[in-house]
This record gives C-alpha cells, structure tokens and sequence, in this order.
C-alpha cells in the first residue's frame, strides 16, 4: 500500500490555505489579510486588490474557520475531482472566488476571507453526481433547503460570517452541476 497524491487540485489547495494559515499566525494575521482578503472599499487602482479577488479563498480567520471549510472540502473534493477532473474542478473554484469577491465588493462594504463559498459550491454540485438530462434530483432541492436556506435565515443575524459567499457559492455550484459545463470526458 502506497499513499498517492489522489486530488491534486484540492489536495495542494488544503496545503496552500496551510501553509497561509501558518505564515499568518506567525505574522500575527498580517500576512491573510494583505494578501489573502477583500478589504472593504479596497481602491481598484491597487494591484492587490485583482490578486485579492481570487487569493481571499486562501486566507482563513483562524485555525477553526480553516478546519470547518476544508472538513467538507476534503470529503467533497475528492469525489468531485475524480467526477469532473482537476482542471475543471479548478476552473469551477477560480470562478466561484470571483464571483463571490467582485459581488462582495458590488453591494457590500465588507472584506472577504476564506473558502466558504467553495465549500457551498462542492455541497450543491456534489448533489448533481448523478444528474441525469430532464430531470431534477431530490437530493439537490433537500441540500438547497438545508443549506441555502439556514444561510438565508442567518443572514439576517449580525456576525462576521458572509452568508452572501455562502449562497453565492452555492448557486455556482447549482449552475456548475445543473448546466454540466465542466463535465470530465
């Protein structure tokens, strides 16, 4: 028995948010939010700003918000790498970085860090595995329910959790799965 390196997308993605987590604990947070998050407002004069829209789903708050996210990224990851390829399944996690980032900065004044939205985009489109042309699966309206609707009614709390990337990332993954555009040959 030999260990291989089985979801090369998601597995280097977990050990890049690592090693940013590790560098940002070392800096003291400086470090995830220069590089790793949407500032609020942030000028588009700033080259950081285009690195930002995507690099924020590196950048977590802290090791708890980074063990949560990659828990269901790993379960989920795998399979879905394996289902729609690694080149595909990063191109689906590039564009739910920034879609998730440039409508953040659209209509709020908040930064953004982690990778919940990708999270929310494995969830829904890991509920299209068996999708099949005409119809809908039951399992991907139980997940919309379950999970875009708990972030809908918690969005309506004060905290400094971003339900809006969580239901963005979501409806991407829904788009992903449901147009099939990425789909592995």
């Amino acid at each position: 028995m030999k260990i291989t390196y089985n979801a090369p997308v998601v597995l280097t993605f977990t050990f890049l948010c690592v090693g940013v987590m590790v560098v940002s604990s070392i800096t003291g947070g400086w470090f995830a939010k220069t590089f790793c998050a949407t500032a609020p407002n942030q000028s588009w004069l700033n080259p950081l700003t285009y690195l930002r829209l995507f690099s924020h789903i590196l950048g977590h708050a802290d090791w708890t918000h980074l063990l949560s996210n990659f828990s269901f990224i790993l379960l989920l990851g795998g399979l879905l790498e394996e289902k729609y390829g690694s080149e595909s399944l990063l191109i689906q996690i590039l564009i739910t970085a920034f879609v998730t980032a440039i409508l953040n900065n659209l209509f709020f004044s908040t930064g953004l860090m982690g990778a919940s939205g990708v999270v929310f985009m494995m969830i829904l489109l890991s509920s299209f595995v068996n999708f099949r042309q005409g119809e809908i699966p039951l399992t991907f309206i139980l997940v919309v329910l379950l999970y875009l609707g708990r972030e809908v009614i918690n969005s309506f709390e004060q905290n400094n959790i971003s339900e809006f990337a969580h239901i963005l990332g979501g409806i991407c993954g829904a788009v992903f799965g449901f147009f099939r555009p990425f789909q592995n040959t």
